[in-house]
């Protein structure tokens, strides 16, 4: 039971950390159009990632919900770095 709370947890994490960064790209880059499927597979990535994330750190739920925020943020950073990597070469 434990380490379906701390599933669950750090699936919030990760679904908090997709929103965040919608909403901030949305702010940043003010495009009028709205890609739903997009979203949703964010949504569903980044819940998924945070299951791992809050599987790693079962012990304590706080932690689960922090490790499938950072879980996700840590991919998307790594994306983040690829692409500038391609425009440079």
């Amino acid at each position: 039971m434990t380490l379906l709370i701390a599933a669950i947890f750090g699936f919030v994490g990760g679904l908090a950390r997709a929103c965040v960064g919608f909403l901030k790209s949305r702010r940043l880059e003010k495009k009028g159009k709205f890609e739903g499927r997009n979203f949703v597979f964010t949504l569903i990535a980044s819940g998924i990632i945070g299951i791992f994330g809050g599987l790693l750190v079962s012990t304590n739920f706080a932690l689960a919900l922090l490790a499938g925020y950072a879980g996700t943020d840590l991919i998307e950073n790594m994306y983040k770095i690829s692409q500038k990597r391609k425009k440079m070469f």
